[in-house]
């Protein structure tokens, strides 16, 4: 009912909520305390409820249907704290619409499009950072919205609450204590506030690399291969996941197939060469880029405002996940590949942090069961739920 709460005050005209062409409107501050303390009401339940799984699990039925609760009230609010979605209406337009590649054609370069007033100012003279797979599906879903801002953010929202409660179903799969790898996920508040809410494509990408372990898992490599490519090419940060499973699997014994994976691959590669060029290789770029961007919720830039000069304080979070990734590989060495660990440091680690983010581990960790992995989930869902929020 908190987010249900959550979703009704962005509706005034008065709320500063909704971004508006381009960034958050000026307004009543009155809404977005209530917002925000109710995000804050929800999250305090969504970790008493946990809490009460660990003794007292109920059947999983019960927790999936709150889980959908949870995840699909914001559909009924408009779009929410991030211009993100309209960002990549604009980006599937300049391809579909225009016919050039947002890879080498930033959103300044129509003006007069209709999507070009709400994308986010930040990206208007930049071109896309994201996996080629992402752009390909952002044509049909901006000819899909036409020149509707409302019907763009509503389908990117509608995309974004299915690939988290999908990402939930796959863990629950996965895990042995279903109900509580139901609830972990499905509960969070902040997810739902950022998913439903706000649009954003990593749900994606982690629905991808869920479904890739459940098709492992279940012996059908081939599919799992097309599953790791599908969802390397929405964005890279699968790629760190990928060493893990190779040593994992060494030193288990378990069988694994490429075929899938290269022929997903090279076909990725060729459609998106045919339709953008080779400037989709670009997408790549924001592993170098992110180092000299940052957000301020980011652990390197606390560090820095505690007088550490900003390159020391990156390098110093880069140099100790470089130190923990080794210790991973050591543990994938002995048999036990901790995806959502390693998802969950290297959001302590990257001086660009979101809120939606947590979103690349949540799920691992809920999956693998994997206890420090989702206390670092948990730690850093109450730590970014004040991010975005215009106060």
């Amino acid at each position: 009912m908190l987010v249900v709460v959550c979703a009704a005050v962005a509706w005034p005209t008065a709320s500063e909520l909704v971004p508006r062409r381009g960034g958050h409107p000026a307004g009543s501050e009155t809404w977005t305390w209530i917002f925000f303390g109710c995000e804050l009401g929800a999250l305090a339940l969504y970790l008493g409820g946990l809490w009460l799984l660990r003794s007292r699990p109920p059947r999983v039925a019960v927790v999936a249907a709150l889980a959908c609760a949870v995840q699909l009230a914001p559909l009924g609010a408009p779009l929410l704290l991030s211009t993100d979605a309209w960002t990549y209406w604009d980006y599937g337009r300049i391809a579909a619409v225009h016919d050039e590649s947002p890879y080498d054609t930033p959103p300044i370069a129509f003006p007069r499009d209709p999507a070009f007033p709400y994308t986010g100012t930040g990206w208007r003279d930049t071109t896309t950072v994201y996996g080629p797979l992402f752009t390909l599906a952002s044509e049909p879903a901006a000819l899909a919205a036409g020149s509707s801002h409302s019907a763009a953010a509503w389908i990117y929202k509608v995309l974004g609450a299915l690939a988290v409660l999908a990402s939930a179903a796959l863990a629950v799969v996965l895990a042995r204590g279903k109900a509580f790898a139901c609830a972990f996920v499905g509960w969070n508040p902040l997810l739902a506030v950022h998913f439903a809410g706000g649009g954003h494509n990593d749900a994606w990408m982690s629905a991808l690399v869920l479904a890739a372990l459940v098709l492992a898992a279940r012996g059908r490599l081939q599919a799992a291969g097309v599953a790791w490519a599908a969802a390397i090419f929405v964005k890279w940060v699968p790629l760190l996941f990928l060493p893990l499973r190779a040593l994992e699997a060494r030193a288990t014994g378990r069988r694994v197939a490429h075929l899938g994976f290269g022929i997903t691959a090279i076909a990725i590669a060729v459609l998106a060469s045919w339709r953008y060029g080779t400037g989709w290789l670009d997408f790549l770029g924001p592993l170098a880029r992110n180092a000299n961007r940052e957000t301020r919720f980011a652990v390197p830039h606390r560090l820095a405002g505690l007088g550490i000069p900003h390159p020391v304080a990156v390098g110093v979070m880069v140099g100790l996940f470089v130190v923990a990734y080794l210790w991973l590989c050591r543990e994938a060495r002995r048999g036990r590949a901790r995806l959502g660990l390693a998802a969950a440091l290297g959001l302590l680690a990257t001086p660009y942090l979101a809120a939606w983010y947590v979103i690349w581990a949540a799920p691992l960790a809920a999956a693998e069961e994997d206890g420090l992995a989702q206390v670092i989930v948990l730690a850093l869902s109450c730590y970014l739920v004040r991010q975005t929020v215009p106060l």
